[in-house]
């Protein structure tokens, strides 16, 4: 299957040794009125010389599935490929309902928000002539930042809207949850109700939820989880993430894929709450898994062949046709 990239389209087969969730740039909304701002020229420097970096270490393919209203910035994410010469394909969709979801398409239904994510997936993100490659959706907050109970009527409705703009143009869906208050199990209701193919969708976050029959359940409907949070250690630490994954490796369970969450540049001023969770999570960048986390899966065991299945062949497939 042909893929949207922020250069143009590249196929399955070609996406090589992918981290799947990572972010160039994020801010929550109402960033932009913040005077402060960024200074654009000195961050477009900073985020290809990360992105050489983890060239250098292998990655091939940078997925930064930021959703629409928190920063998400086409423009410097080709800028950044070109300079770079790493793929970056980016997305679609809406936040959450604690951070994100603004008014404008809390006022509209699940066919109107469905078209929006269809147009920037076939025509292009506004005027940038740039196409999402991904469909992000949210459930539940932030863990320390949120309280969630149920998945909202809100956030089900884009979570719908998701389903039908999969189902139109085939393009594959990035699910955030909260690892305190993950609700993989119920959107994946949501989902077969609107007769979407498990084989594109993604839970992730999951390494931080820590339960064995939270992943099973996901993993036999034929979904895959992201254990895509290794470095934000107050979270969840990264010996239970890998503890989990070793786990469900050694039991066959393998349709998994791997990343950070790391987030190049936070845009507007710090404020507390995620300033002491980034100096709290030192390794919270994108070299953390090739420097140090595939090491320590080979120290416990886990094969090359099987860390070659995490980072190139199941994103390929999740990708593929």
């Amino acid at each position: 299957m042909a893929i949207n990239t922020v250069l143009g389209k590249c196929n399955s087969k070609d996406l090589g040794t992918t981290l799947i969730h990572e972010h160039l740039a994020a801010g929550f909304p109402g960033w932009e009125l913040d005077n402060r701002g960024f200074n654009r020229k000195t961050e477009i420097g900073k985020a290809v010389d990360r992105l050489k970096e983890i060239q250098d270490l292998g990655i091939q393919s940078f997925v930064d599935p930021c959703p629409m209203e928190l920063g998400r910035d086409p423009e410097f994410a080709a800028e950044a490929a070109e300079k770079s010469g790493m793929r970056i394909i980016i997305a679609t969709g809406l936040y959450n309902d604690a951070f994100g979801i603004p008014q404008h398409f809390r006022m509209l239904g699940v066919d109107d928000i469905a078209d929006v994510y269809i147009q920037e997936i076939t025509e292009g993100i506004g005027k940038t002539g740039v196409k999402a490659g991904i469909i992000k959706t949210a459930t539940g907050g932030i863990p320390g930042m949120s309280v969630d109970t149920a998945i909202t009527a809100q956030e089900e409705k884009c979570l719908r809207a998701a389903a039908r703009a999969h189902k139109k143009t085939g393009t594959p869906i990035l699910c955030h949850n909260s690892e305190t208050s993950p609700f993989g199990r119920q959107t994946l209701d949501i989902f077969e109700s609107e007769g979407v193919n498990f084989q594109h969708v993604l839970i992730g976050h999951a390494c931080g939820v820590g339960d064995m029959r939270y992943y099973f359940d996901i993993l036999n409907r034929g979904a895959w989880l992201g254990f895509d949070r290794f470095g934000i250690e107050p979270i969840a630490p990264d010996k239970m993430r890998l503890a989990s994954l070793i786990g469900l490796l050694a039991v066959g369970f393998d349709r998994i894929m791997l990343s950070h969450d790391a987030v190049g540049c936070w845009l507007g001023r710090p404020f507390p709450a995620i300033q002491k969770m980034m100096e709290s999570s030192p390794n919270s960048h994108y070299a953390h898994l090739s420097r140090n986390i595939i090491p320590q899966m080979r120290k416990s065991g886990v094969s090359d062949e099987k860390i070659r299945l995490l980072m190139v062949d199941n994103p390929r497939a999740y990708f593929g046709d």
